[in-house]
């Protein structure tokens, strides 16, 4: 039991970050940046709990918001280009980041930052986070902010034609992720009770989008589907270790080719709310 709910509780994570990637991706932004983010969250609640004596949930904040003004500082220069430049400056980015902390010895180095107290709610905290990034992406999806970060993720120049401030809307987006992913980041510190660089590798921020479009990237639920069942697949086949990974591979490659636009579409929400009101 104790098992289940560990993996329980790192797919908890996972949504978080993956809904973490999907806040830029909405206004078109492909961000290889979120594992930085979520370095920088978790050594910041680390340095607030172990150092500062600081309450988990500010400390977990505090990771948020550190990350959140760096995300707005590195989008001023992100927001001037796009496409595969934009991958290579927030890829950039990350490996910057894990090669600065490696170099910190205050925060411990390539050693990794021992001793940050173990939260035993980690399952409670981070659901009940998933639950309110829920609230506000719903709430979000019909509001004027949200039709615009849809408008510039479709066409920009059609949006700008319209009257919406398109370096404002991906600023906001592109610190949003950078917030939420600060978060997660925090959270994750205090679950492991140990963190390194290396945690933090840009191979991570690949994950976070493979779990996003797994799940389709039209609707936030999109990524939130594709994190749980990106989490458990590989658990399922713990009994075939030699070959689980490959295993989970080769489900990746057979579902681009079979629903290249994700398990969860708009059509799909749209179905499951109409069955709801049918009852």
């Amino acid at each position: 039991m104790e098992y289940i709910l560990s993996v329980a509780t790192v797919a908890g994570i996972n949504i978080i970050m993956a809904l973490s990637f999907y806040a830029p991706f909405m206004t078109g932004q492909v961000s290889l940046a979120q594992a930085g983010f979520a370095a920088i969250g978790a050594y910041s609640a680390a340095v607030c709990t172990v150092k500062f004596g600081i309450p988990y949930i500010p400390a977990v904040i505090i990771g948020g918001v550190v990350a959140g003004v760096v995300g707005f500082i590195l989008g001023i220069p992100a927001l001037r280009i796009k496409g595969i430049y934009l991958l290579l400056l927030t890829l950039g980015f990350g490996e910057i980041v894990r090669v600065i902390f490696i170099n910190i010895e205050y925060v411990g180095g390539a050693a990794g930052f021992p001793g940050i107290p173990y939260q035993e709610n980690t399952f409670f905290y981070a659901y009940g986070l998933v639950l309110i990034l829920i609230v506000c992406f719903e709430r979000l999806r019909n509001s004027r902010m949200g039709r615009a970060m849809r408008a510039v993720g479709d066409d920009e120049t059609a949006a700008e034609i319209n009257g919406i401030n398109i370096t404002a809307v991906k600023l906001k987006a592109f610190a949003a992720g950078a917030f939420i992913a600060g978060m997660g980041g925090g959270i994750l510190a205090h679950f492991q009770e140990f963190i390194e660089p290396l945690m933090f590798g840009v191979m991570h921020s690949v994950e976070y989008i493979v779990f996003a479009i797994f799940g389709g990237v039209q609707v936030f639920w999109g990524p939130i589907f594709g994190a749980i069942v990106l989490s458990f697949v590989p658990e399922f086949f713990r009994f075939v270790q030699a070959w689980r990974h490959e295993i989970y591979g080769a489900l990746l490659i057979v579902m681009m080719i079979i629903k290249p636009e994700g398990v969860i579409t708009n059509d799909s929400v749209r179905f499951i709310k109409k069955i709801f009101r049918g009852s």
